[in-house]
């Protein structure tokens, strides 16, 4: 049978009160004498003993859980991409070397966020993924503090930590027409409403206006983020605009897509196009070529959040609405210098 540790156990096998052996594990040293604190540090590790999360909870009015929010339909569960993989891995591993658990959780509706708060009694959230209108259109008031990641929504309930999106897609389409390219496509999701894309569709276009290019911007939409969607758009790109020596993606995964998809057609990368992508992720640097890329520290974004957030959780001081994080260009191996070689 499997022994569980409580701390009567612990009391008894040190000859002391249950009270005093809860002081220890909760660092209540001050009424305990540090050769007491010794013993019964060494009987709970002995004994394996875990303190209980819900008495904890009770005890000081937290549940010490702490919700990521992401949005789910109906029908299917929640989609990770390789960037919110990497985001959660951070903000998982910061909470619990705070003393925190994270909850996980998909919203098949963003004015569902509420219920999820007072349903599991959070002591915050970080919300990933939702449309900016969602948010917009969040009721007021929460009591409980949310992060919002990548949002341009202004909303008094929430912090925001973003990126500056739109100076990524400057940096990246400047990079591509410093190299000799004018025909440069863009290549995202779908633009309806201001957000990631948007920003980054509206970077782009102030760097081909600044280097005098009017024409009409090649566009090619992608439903969604991921590697099939980005090897659709390479085979369009390759087969219906031959003209086209550059393209920029707002993400690594459909910019990998994309050289996949040119292959296919007979189009080489970097040779016949040049690719920028968005992000920094792994596949970048693994890419065939290496992938030049905008990069954004998601390690730096995830803690941002976590920190603004705990903050709030543990101190009544205010904190910053809006955080807007720098990005820069990582230049490997998939842009061609079609500039003339100076004698």
């Amino acid at each position: 049978m499997w022994f569980v540790a409580t701390l009567k156990d612990i009391a008894k096998e040190a000859e002391v009160t249950v009270m005093t052996v809860s002081n220890v594990i909760n660092g209540k040293f001050d009424k305990v004498s540090p050769a007491t604190v010794a013993r019964v540090t060494e009987i709970a590790r002995r004994l394996d003993y875990v303190p209980s999360a819900t008495a904890r909870s009770l005890v000081a009015k937290s549940s010490r859980l702490v919700g990521v929010l992401l949005p789910a339909s109906e029908s299917e569960g929640i989609f990770l991409s390789s960037h919110n993989v990497v985001v959660i891995g951070v903000i998982e591993r910061l909470l619990r070397e705070k003393g925190y658990y994270l909850l996980l959780r998909g919203i098949s509706a963003a004015d569902g966020v509420a219920g999820t708060l007072k349903s599991w009694n959070l002591d915050g959230a970080i919300l990933i993924g939702f449309l900016d209108s969602e948010i917009q259109n969040l009721r007021a008031t929460f009591d409980t503090p949310l992060v919002v990641l990548e949002s341009y929504a202004t909303h008094v309930d929430f912090m925001t930590v973003r990126l500056n999106d739109r100076d990524g897609g400057y940096q990246a389409t400047k990079y591509l027409i410093g190299n000799g390219h004018r025909k440069i496509a863009f290549v995202g999701t779908p633009m309806a409403e201001r957000g990631v894309d948007r920003e980054r569709y509206e970077g782009y276009l102030a760097a081909l206006q600044e280097a005098g290019i009017t024409e009409e911007p090649t566009v090619i939409p992608c439903p969604a983020v991921s590697h099939a969607m980005g090897v659709e758009a390479g085979m369009r790109l390759g087969q219906k605009f031959p003209e086209i020596t550059a393209a920029f993606a707002t993400a690594d995964q459909l910019a990998v897509g994309l050289i996949e998809g040119l292959y296919s057609v007979g189009r080489q990368v970097p040779d016949d196009v040049s690719i920028v992508g968005f992000d920094d992720l792994e596949i970048a640097a693994t890419a065939r070529p290496p992938l030049t890329t905008i990069t954004q520290n998601l390690k730096q974004k995830a803690a941002t959040a976590v920190d603004l957030l705990l903050h709030t959780i543990q101190s009544s001081l205010d904190q910053p609405q809006e955080t807007v994080l720098d990005v820069k260009l990582i230049e490997r191996k998939s842009v061609r210098n079609l500039n003339p070689v100076v004698p």
